[in-house]
Protein backbone atom coordinates (compact mmCIF):
# COMPACT_ATOMS: atom_id res chain seq x y z
CA UNK A 1 0.00 0.00 0.00
CA UNK A 2 1.05 3.57 -0.65
CA UNK A 3 2.68 5.71 2.05
CA UNK A 4 0.68 8.76 3.09
CA UNK A 5 1.87 11.89 4.91
CA UNK A 6 -1.47 13.60 5.53
CA UNK A 7 -3.61 10.51 6.13
CA UNK A 8 -3.48 7.41 8.26
CA UNK A 9 -4.98 4.63 6.15
CA UNK A 10 -6.11 1.18 7.20
CA UNK A 11 -8.38 -1.51 5.84
CA UNK A 12 -11.33 -2.64 7.95
CA UNK A 13 -12.82 -5.54 6.05
CA UNK A 14 -13.63 -4.18 2.60
CA UNK A 15 -13.65 -0.54 3.74
CA UNK A 16 -10.66 1.78 3.45
CA UNK A 17 -10.59 4.07 6.50
CA UNK A 18 -8.66 7.32 6.09
CA UNK A 19 -8.01 9.45 9.16
CA UNK A 20 -6.69 12.94 8.65
CA UNK A 21 -3.42 13.62 10.48
CA UNK A 22 -3.73 17.41 10.36
CA UNK A 23 -6.09 19.26 12.65
CA UNK A 24 -6.53 21.93 9.95
CA UNK A 25 -7.36 21.25 6.33
CA UNK A 26 -6.44 24.50 4.66
CA UNK A 27 -4.42 26.10 1.86
CA UNK A 28 -1.05 25.03 3.29
CA UNK A 29 -1.82 21.30 3.03
CA UNK A 30 -4.88 20.96 0.80
CA UNK A 31 -3.01 20.01 -2.38
CA UNK A 32 -1.28 17.11 -0.66
CA UNK A 33 -4.49 16.00 1.11
CA UNK A 34 -6.32 16.04 -2.22
CA UNK A 35 -3.57 14.08 -3.98
CA UNK A 36 -3.60 11.41 -1.27
CA UNK A 37 -7.41 11.10 -1.28
CA UNK A 38 -7.46 10.84 -5.08
CA UNK A 39 -4.70 8.22 -4.85
CA UNK A 40 -6.97 6.09 -2.65
CA UNK A 41 -9.85 6.31 -5.10
CA UNK A 42 -7.98 6.06 -8.39
CA UNK A 43 -4.70 4.19 -8.03
CA UNK A 44 -5.43 2.12 -4.94
CA UNK A 45 -8.91 1.34 -6.25
CA UNK A 46 -10.88 1.37 -3.02
CA UNK A 47 -14.61 0.76 -3.44
CA UNK A 48 -15.66 1.96 0.01
CA UNK A 49 -13.94 4.93 1.63
CA UNK A 50 -14.58 6.24 5.11
CA UNK A 51 -13.15 9.66 5.96
CA UNK A 52 -12.67 9.97 9.72
CA UNK A 53 -12.54 13.64 10.73
CA UNK A 54 -11.82 13.07 14.45
CA UNK A 55 -8.53 15.04 14.33
CA UNK A 56 -9.89 17.90 12.20
CA UNK A 57 -11.20 21.06 13.80
CA UNK A 58 -10.89 23.42 10.82
CA UNK A 59 -11.92 22.92 7.20
CA UNK A 60 -11.30 25.77 4.77
CA UNK A 61 -13.47 26.62 1.79
CA UNK A 62 -10.74 25.09 -0.39
CA UNK A 63 -11.15 21.90 1.65
CA UNK A 64 -14.89 21.90 0.95
CA UNK A 65 -14.16 22.23 -2.75
CA UNK A 66 -11.75 19.30 -2.62
CA UNK A 67 -14.40 17.17 -0.92
CA UNK A 68 -16.78 17.92 -3.80
CA UNK A 69 -14.08 16.98 -6.30
CA UNK A 70 -13.39 13.78 -4.36
CA UNK A 71 -17.07 12.87 -4.44
CA UNK A 72 -17.17 13.28 -8.22
CA UNK A 73 -13.98 11.27 -8.73
CA UNK A 74 -15.20 8.55 -6.36
CA UNK A 75 -18.52 8.20 -8.17
CA UNK A 76 -16.70 8.01 -11.50
CA UNK A 77 -14.55 5.19 -10.09
CA UNK A 78 -17.40 3.31 -8.39
CA UNK A 79 -16.33 4.23 -4.86
CA UNK A 80 -18.77 5.03 -2.04
CA UNK A 81 -17.54 7.77 0.33
CA UNK A 82 -18.84 8.28 3.86
CA UNK A 83 -17.69 10.48 6.73
CA UNK A 84 -17.53 10.04 10.47
CA UNK A 85 -16.47 11.84 13.63
CA UNK A 86 -17.19 15.28 12.20
CA UNK A 87 -16.96 17.95 14.90
CA UNK A 88 -20.02 20.17 15.42
CA UNK A 89 -18.36 23.30 14.00
CA UNK A 90 -17.49 21.48 10.76
CA UNK A 91 -20.87 19.75 10.69
CA UNK A 92 -22.48 23.20 10.80
CA UNK A 93 -20.46 24.27 7.73
CA UNK A 94 -21.50 21.09 5.91
CA UNK A 95 -25.16 21.82 6.74
CA UNK A 96 -24.95 25.44 5.59
CA UNK A 97 -23.31 24.42 2.30
CA UNK A 98 -25.80 21.55 1.89
CA UNK A 99 -22.99 19.00 1.68
CA UNK A 100 -24.89 16.90 4.22
CA UNK A 101 -27.24 16.10 1.33
CA UNK A 102 -24.30 14.78 -0.70
CA UNK A 103 -22.35 12.86 1.94
CA UNK A 104 -23.47 10.15 4.32
CA UNK A 105 -22.16 11.41 7.66
CA UNK A 106 -22.20 9.17 10.74
CA UNK A 107 -21.43 10.04 14.34
CA UNK A 108 -18.75 7.41 14.86
CA UNK A 109 -16.42 5.29 12.79
CA UNK A 110 -18.22 2.16 14.04
CA UNK A 111 -21.59 3.55 12.90
CA UNK A 112 -20.18 4.35 9.47
CA UNK A 113 -18.55 0.93 9.09
CA UNK A 114 -21.84 -0.75 10.03
CA UNK A 115 -23.70 1.40 7.48
CA UNK A 116 -21.45 0.11 4.70
CA UNK A 117 -22.51 -3.43 5.62
CA UNK A 118 -26.18 -2.46 5.68
CA UNK A 119 -26.01 -1.10 2.14
CA UNK A 120 -24.52 -4.27 0.61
Amino acid sequence: MTEYRRLTVKEVGDVTVARFRDWRIEDSNITEVERELFQLVEADGCNKLLLNFSAVDFLSSAGLGRLLALDQKAKKNGCIVKMSNVRPEIQQILVITKLTELFDIRDTEADALASFQEST
